[in-house]
């Protein structure tokens, strides 16, 4: 197949108008599908896993009749999670009734990536609704060849190849190819529109207050949690109690004091330029997964930088809040942004000058801005290491994880140990305790929470059995997490919280008494619970009810759960008053237009 797409693509590159370009892929087609014998896939093996689907799926009985994209990906790649963007473009585009199905064989790259649980996880995250095979042990992905995460293999009608694409970037050319297919097998009536028995996995799910939290952090300031709530697509900002202040929707950057919200970095649009350089609000920036206030060394004030881990370009990137200087730049402009450390390819490369250091999907940051650190610490997690970046000259440093060859990203584990003996798991959080000058770890795919001494190099398992059931024990040994993703230290110190993000919490860790809670989730239902809500008693709530239109019996019982909340002035203490109780009612009337207010009393 290659030698034929080669000489497609060349062409392609010649093509000035639309028509060119449909009339040569046209061609390739029918030189294709003309060949003696088809470049035949083999089937889906028996056994695997299925996710959105009513069954396992046949390529030569389910999917015959259909043009089929096959997207080989694993779902902690970035380039596989920046694909899915045009995979939903194209599903919005074609349906099944159309002759188009897109199915997403996840072959994983980490141990914890082959568990349905962990993958049915990451297909809610992602929102994907396509039917998607577990290839836990990459047998697909073997008798296809596949090299690469993300790699499309586009198959005709009878299962048979017809185009490859590997790496992101490629939206206009899967258009292309997609389109041309769809009507040359049309034109030769090989399309079938039948439908294909999709059952999405997350209409299963009860509501829940939060899902997929990524990230926490404290506003000192006003004693207050914000919260990436990644999987309702908002930042909410709450009380410590759980008690939330308000919601922000979608928007990038929120003054807390002024509840405004404006853009600083990025055109809303994924960029890929390595370099940059304009100004914020103009810079295109690729996937920012986390970010810090910091400075760089004692040429900038503290709080003047804003440091970006810029994971969709495998970069540390710093945008300038005020005039000032990076380690080996030139003065700087208010609101410049731009590369700071890695040279844009995926490694895990250390060097002196931090242009020619390699990160791999930097996914966490936290600042040490005093002697003797003066360093911002990355989670690295393609590499599966904590590394260094120096704030007086930029160098980047190993910390812990890894190994010492720079192309090898398949150096993880679960190990205690020293340096580049300690081995981690896909890290994706890391959090600085100026206290006791020790560093926590999201040990994400672990399920762990993790300590390093940046002086010994020294890291060990704090919190975390590495199951991943939802024990919410009171000491750290006992308790367990689910891939969790952010950290950030409170109360001067004594707290550790954590974005448990499969478990949908906020765990709180007291680093004194070693023992573990999770922030109320009751008043984060807000908004979220299925049959109710949150009132102010001083108006008498009301509770709606419908007959249903098929009510055999003319006898019912209401049951009635009220919680009531008290809370102190300065939401320093959150009382509880539960209340549970059922009234039976007899139905006079069954029709549904039938307005009959009913008054109950309780006593508290």
């Amino acid at each position: 197949l290659l030698p034929a797409q080669t000489s497609l693509e060349y062409a392609l590159l010649d093509a000035v108008t639309q028509q060119e370009k449909d009339s040569l892929v046209y061609q390739y087609l029918h030189k294709v599908d003309g060949w003696e014998q088809d470049l035949a896939v083999p089937e889906f093996p028996e056994g695997l896993e299925w996710l959105n689907t009513e069954e396992p799926l046949s390529v030569y009985k389910d999917l015959c009749g259909k043009v089929v994209i096959l997207d080989f990906f694993t779902y902690c790649c970035i380039n596989c999670i920046h694909l899915l963007p045009d995979l939903h473009a194209l599903e919005h585009t074609y349906s099944d009734k159309d002759g188009l199905l897109i199915v997403g064989v996840h072959s994983a790259k980490f141990p914890n990536e082959k568990v349905l649980d962990n993958i049915k996880s990451a297909v809610l995250r992602y929102n994907i609704t396509h039917p998607v095979v577990n290839d836990a042990d990459a047998s697909l992905w073997q008798d296809l060849e596949v090299s690469c995460w993300p790699t499309l293999v586009i198959l005709g009608p009878r299962g048979n190849m017809l185009f490859s694409l590997i790496g992101e970037g490629h939206k206009d050319k899967l258009f292309l190819y997609t389109s041309i297919a769809l009507k040359y097998y049309k034109d030769k009536g090989q399309i079938r529109d039948n439908k294909i028995g999709i059952k999405l996995y997350k209409d299963s799910l009860p509501p829940s207050p939060l899902l997929f939290p990524g990230k926490v952090t404290v506003d000192h300031v006003t004693n207050r949690l914000v919260i990436a709530d990644t999987g309702h697509h908002r930042i909410l900002v709450v009380w410590k109690n759980g008690q939330i202040q308000y919601s922000i929707g979608e928007k990038p950057a929120i003054d807390l004091e002024a509840e405004k919200v404006s853009t600083v970095a990025g055109i809303g649009i994924q960029g890929t330029d390595k370099e940059g350089g304009a100004k914020g609000e103009q810079q295109p920036i690729s996937s920012p997964w986390d970010i810090v206030f910091g400075t760089s060394g004692s040429e900038v004030q503290r709080g003047d930088i804003l440091w970006i881990a810029m994971a969709g370009t495998h970069q540390i990137w710093a945008l300038l809040l005020d005039s000032g200087k990076l380690p080996k730049k030139n003065q700087l402009k208010k609101g410049t942004c731009l590369r700071f450390a890695g040279s844009g390819n995926e490694e895990n490369r250390n060097n002196a000058y931090p242009h020619k250091a390699g990160f791999a999907q930097p996914s966490g940051l936290s600042l040490a801005s005093e002697d003797p650190w003066s360093c911002l610490f990355v989670a690295d997690s393609e590499s599966s290491t904590v590394r260094t970046v120096s704030l007086t000259d930029g160098a980047v440093k190993h910390l812990v994880g890894g190994e010492r060859d720079p192309m090898n990203l398949f150096a993880f584990g679960d190990v205690d140990g020293v340096g580049i003996s300690a081995k981690l798991q896909h890290p994706l959080g890391v959090a600085w305790d100026k206290k006791r000058n020790l560093l926590y770890v999201a040990d994400s795919y672990n399920h762990k929470i993790k300590v390093v001494d940046p002086k010994t190099k020294n890291c060990t398992t704090l919190a975390g059995t590495g199951d991943t059931n939802n024990v919410i024990s009171s000491t750290f040994t006992e308790s367990t997490f689910n891939e969790p993703g952010g950290l950030c230290i409170g109360e001067n110190g004594q707290l550790l919280y954590v974005a448990d993000t499969n478990n949908h919490q906020i765990k709180v860790m007291n680093l004194e008494t070693k023992t573990i809670s999770v922030v109320s989730s009751e008043w984060l239902l807000q908004g979220q619970m299925p049959s109710g809500g949150i009132e102010n008693i001083s108006n008498q709530p009301t509770i709606s009810l419908q007959i249903p239109g098929d009510c055999l019996s003319l006898e019912t019982v209401v049951s009635v759960r009220v919680f009531l909340y008290y809370c102190s002035a300065d939401s320093s203490a959150c009382m509880m008053k539960g209340v549970l109780f059922s009234q039976p009612l007899q139905i006079t009337d069954t029709q549904q237009s039938c307005i009959a207010p009913i008054e109950l009393r309780y006593v508290f």
